[in-house]
């Protein structure tokens, strides 16, 4: 069901699969793809799963972040040398395509990093998956690759793992947000953005601050039970036609800022007004927020959780030269959150 969901609302294409008719006896996979972006999803079906106790806990959310990798032993026995958890000795999975060496370590709460070395593998997916053919595959819309994942963790941890993320994983922390930056009436918090050595991956990590309310990361803890991925930012190279399709399939995304907001673009881009190519009046009806750096400006926009729980969602993004994360959109975006946490909170009441 999840798959036919993101697949007809997002776009994503058939893949590969796993389960029983594949010599799996304890779960189905299925894997989708767009452009450069591969998404596992997986349920149990035994009751004794490990998996089944993480549904439980957590409801639908990201488990594992699986990370492309030359060398899965070097990248285990180097993180674990220094101070990693292990989640998962690495091991060689082999079929006709190849072999495929996988090993992982635990980051925040319940969430892994799985390191994957498929140098020697020329099969569809992944060695135990076979090719899932599908007659209905929708048309993309134009999602290409995965630009960011952010964490949310509990209170004073958030240099805990900044630290995890430099010490054991190598990466450094390029850009920081405090409370004074990231605030509404009621709600605040922190973030710090880890990245790689190429600055492919990054992993910007929050935790709450205080306000007059509880914020959308203090929410995402308590439903979510612990720390855990709190949305997975997604490329594309034009953003209106993007929205549109996504809005058109039935996604739906955050309440748009005030007109206020739109009429503030002009000053908030200052030198960057000129390059932009987007209309204005499409961008505000479709709800799109735009920031911009000294590199050059970025558009964005957040869909609604997609499950149950109020905890994961996606955020669509367009960069037009900025490297940043739109921390100029993040009180109007965080108004918008605590606007649908309202609504939420009274519709809980009320039933």
């Amino acid at each position: 069901q999840s798959a036919h969901y993101y697949k007809t609302a997002f776009g994503y294409q058939s893949l590969a699969y796993a389960g029983l008719e594949t010599g799996v006896k304890d779960r189905t996979s299925y894997v989708l793809k767009q452009d450069k972006i591969r998404i596992v999803l997986t349920t149990p079906l035994t009751q004794d799963s490990p998996l089944h106790d993480h549904l439980k806990k957590h409801g639908d959310g990201v488990k594992v972040a699986a990370l492309w990798v030359e060398d899965a032993r070097s990248a285990y026995e180097e993180t674990m040398k220094r101070g990693a958890r292990s989640f998962m000795e690495p091991t060689v999975e082999k079929d006709e395509f190849g072999e495929v060496v996988r090993s992982g370590i635990y980051t925040y709460g319940e969430t892994v990093h799985i390191f994957v070395e498929r140098k020697n593998y020329n099969g569809i997916f992944l060695p135990g998956y076979k090719e899932w053919k599908s007659d209905y595959n929708p048309e993309p819309t134009g999602l290409k690759y995965i630009d960011h994942m952010v964490g949310n963790v509990g209170w004073n941890e958030m240099n805990t793992w900044v630290k995890f993320y430099e010490d054991v994983m190598g990466f450094v922390n390029f850009l920081s947000f405090d409370d004074k930056q990231i605030n509404t009436e009621y709600s605040a918090l922190m973030s710090k953005v880890m990245s790689n050595g190429n600055g492919r991956i990054k992993f910007p990590i929050n935790e709450p601050a205080e306000g007059k309310k509880k914020s959308q990361i203090e929410e995402y803890l308590d439903f979510y039970g612990g720390p855990g991925i709190q949305h997975i930012a997604i490329a594309t190279d034009d953003i209106i036609k993007t929205v549109s399709q996504l809005k058109a399939r039935g996604v739906e995304f955050l309440s748009a800022p005030p007109h206020a907001y739109y009429e503030a673009i002009p000053e908030r881009l200052g030198v960057h007004m000129d390059m932009m190519k987007e209309d204005l009046a499409e961008i505000e009806k479709l709800a799109i927020m735009v920031d911009a750096d000294e590199d050059g400006y970025l558009l964005q926009i957040f869909t609604k959780p997609v499950q149950d729980r109020p905890t994961l969602f996606f955020e669509i993004i367009q960069r037009m030269g900025a490297k940043g994360f739109g921390a100029g959109n993040f009180k109007a975006l965080f108004e918008s959150i605590e606007q649908n946490l309202d609504l939420y909170n009274t519709f809980a009441l009320a039933n």
